[in-house]
């Protein structure tokens, strides 16, 4: 007998009268009816909406963004509509990166627009904005820097410490005015949401990380550095913080050594208070292809590809405390295929590793993995969405999306709870949005 016949809505809310559920455990609860609803047999998906763009779409947590980040819809109703739209800007004050945040539930904040979710947009201009993620209302905005030409955006802690990364100085003319120096490769300025708060600004010279320096990231408190000669090395963040911030930078507030006004705010932006002057000690160091290494596992392994031309193709896991092979620790998928296969730690800190050539996505609040299927008649793609077990695999519903699936252009899944979004590229490189509902009984049209 299903779940959802054994304790069923009127028996649950029972139970919550009487104070025997709490938060948590009426949540999860919520969530196992959900899951036993999506797979009975006379529920199916059908589509709810469709939507065009001739830019780039992206979905997250609930929210579809239109016109670089400009336009917001809510995919929470039984069809989507239109949450804001940020007024019209010049090419210059473009939106060049965002990243969502969502409110911490473990503490208390300064201000009643701290403890909601908020959007963090960089524009071309230089300003980092945060906007209300349900109204699009203007909630803070820092100016950054006036010399350097920041571009991107990246969760060093997801959901606590982001950093804002700067183009990489390629030596030309634009690059020399925009305040680089020969061994300047680029800029990080890195910052703590809720409430946003500065930790500082450092630069990234070839004079001290080496002069074969091509990128740098900053993930879980670690700066990864990769090189030219196929070399990722990995450095400790707060070690870094310690040994070379020179003075800590309030924003809004004066820095007369500096000769800012106020930190943030034009005309002066940010100045740099992180400078390293010496290599800091490497905690890890491994050579693979195409500077790809993903680090993760209990106890902590690390995924990567061996740079010899060999072993192009293949994933070797090994322990990162001894850099021994694990066990079936080579993964080489042998098949034919237009996309190539990929491999990463699982989501669910399982430990385990998912590798094959198709678009898996995890629902982890209905533990479930949709996994897409593409066959192909008269010339055509056609795709399911196969919903699996997370713990045994076990195959538990299959779901036909109506469009065709060009395998030659990019495609994007995302599954979140009641709702399937399909985000495809098309024809002369404009965008397709295709949103996905759990049919709860209507009769479709």
């Amino acid at each position: 007998m299903s779940q959802l016949r054994r304790r069923n809505t009127p028996v649950c809310l029972d139970l919550r009268s009487r104070g025997i559920f709490d938060a948590g455990t009426l949540s999860r609860q919520n969530l196992k009816i959900l899951r036993d609803i999506i797979l009975q047999d006379s529920k199916d998906f059908s589509k709810v909406w469709t939507k065009s763009s001739k830019s780039t779409i992206s979905y997250e947590s609930g929210r579809i963004y239109f016109e670089n980040y400009q336009c917001c819809y809510s995919s929470l109703p039984s069809e989507p509509h239109l949450l804001y739209e940020l007024r019209k800007r010049p090419k210059a004050e473009k939106i060049e990166d965002a990243l969502l945040c969502q409110c911490p539930l473990d503490k208390r904040l300064p201000t009643p627009s701290d403890e909601k979710p908020s959007l963090l947009a960089l524009t071309a201009n230089n300003w980092l904005y945060r906007f209300s993620a349900e109204t699009g209302q203007e909630l803070q905005r820092v100016y950054l820097s006036p010399h350097h030409k920041f571009r991107y955006l990246g969760w060093d802690v997801s959901q606590e410490t982001f950093y804002v990364k700067s183009i990489q100085n390629k030596m030309t003319s634009t690059v020399r005015q925009a305040g680089f120096n020969q061994n300047t490769l680029m800029y990080l300025a890195v910052f703590n949401i809720f409430p946003l708060k500065l930790v500082g600004i450092l630069e990234i010279n070839k004079s001290v990380f080496g002069s074969t320096v091509i990128d740098v990231v900053l993930s879980q408190g670690v700066l990864a550095v990769s090189h030219s000669s196929k070399t990722v090395r990995l450095y400790s963040f707060e070690d870094i913080l310690n040994k070379y911030m020179t003075k800590t930078l309030v924003l809004g507030e004066q820095c007369h050594s500096e000769g800012v006004t106020a930190v943030g705010e034009a005309p002066f932006g940010i100045p740099v208070n992180i400078h390293i002057n010496e290599c800091p000690p490497v905690l890890f160091e491994v050579s693979c292809f195409d500077n790809g290494v993903q680090i993760g596992g209990h106890p902590w392994h690390y995924i990567f590809t061996p740079p010899h031309k060999k072993h192009q193709g293949s994933f070797h896991i090994c322990s990162v405390k001894d850099n021994t092979l694990a066990k079936n620790g080579i993964q080489d998928m042998k098949c034919c295929s237009l996309e190539s296969d990929w491999i990463y730690f699982h989501p669910d800190d399982s430990g385990r590793i998912i590798h094959t050539f198709r678009m898996v996505e995890y629902e982890d609040e209905l533990d479930l993995l949709a996994v897409v299927e593409v066959t192909h008649r008269e010339d055509e793609g056609h795709a399911h969405i196969r919903l699996h077990d997370n713990h045994t695999g076990a195959l538990l519903k299959s779901v036909p999306l109506v469009e065709s699936w060009d395998v030659t252009y990019s495609h994007e899944l995302f599954f979140d709870r009641d709702t399937i979004v399909h985000i495809e590229q098309t024809k002369n490189n404009n965008f397709c949005c295709h949103v996905y509902k759990i049919n709860c009984g209507k009769t479709d049209e």
